[in-house]
């Protein structure tokens, strides 16, 4: 894909940018849909795990809930971030110097700029934020609970499950960051 190229004459540093945007834009879509369907894995591989755990009373096995939250959050979070690293860069940097270079009036890639200053936007941040905290911290925070009043508690597991709620505050902290942003 990309601008065919026939001759140095073609290349601009316009039709460079604008492929640039398309690359980049091609990459926002997919981490979009890598970080939705991450949410939805999550919530799938914890009913999984409490299924399994009330059907054969194994307690311990909530344990696992944590682990998946920990790294599946931490993924999210991750993907989260370069989504709105290649927003800020099309916003920041690649608009206003394709605008240069064409002589646009108004902003170039409007849209980048235009999303975030809809109603409701702030409302809604906050909100995926709570959805967000609920399934990576809440969730797991529960199963963990249920293992400490299950007859399953062993001293290995406790010290294990404590560091497991640590690393989960630490997440938790992480999102409360990024909704600062």
């Amino acid at each position: 894909m990309g601008v065919p190229v026939t001759s140095t004459d073609d290349v601009t540093e316009s039709k460079i940018l604008l492929a640039e945007y398309d690359r980049l834009k091609e990459e926002q879509r997919t981490r979009i849909g890598f970080r939705d369907n991450l949410l939805y894995f999550t919530l799938a591989a914890a009913t999984a795990v409490v299924a399994i755990t009330t059907q054969s009373g194994q307690y311990r096995l909530l344990l696992s809930v944590p682990a998946i939250c920990l790294i599946l959050g931490w993924t999210y979070l991750v993907n989260d971030e370069k989504i709105s690293a290649i927003g800020c860069y099309v916003r920041d940097q690649l608009g206003p110097r394709l605008g240069e270079l064409t002589s646009a009036r108004g902003a170039v890639f409007d849209w980048e700029i235009y999303h975030r200053n809809v109603a409701g936007r702030t409302v809604r941040k906050r909100l995926q934020t709570a959805v967000d905290l609920f399934t990576y911290l809440v969730l797991p925070m529960v199963c963990t609970s249920t293992f400490w009043c299950s007859p399953a508690v062993q001293p290995l597991l406790v010290l294990a499950s404590l560091g497991q709620t640590l690393a989960l505050a630490v997440l938790g902290w992480q999102f409360l960051r990024r909704t600062e942003q």
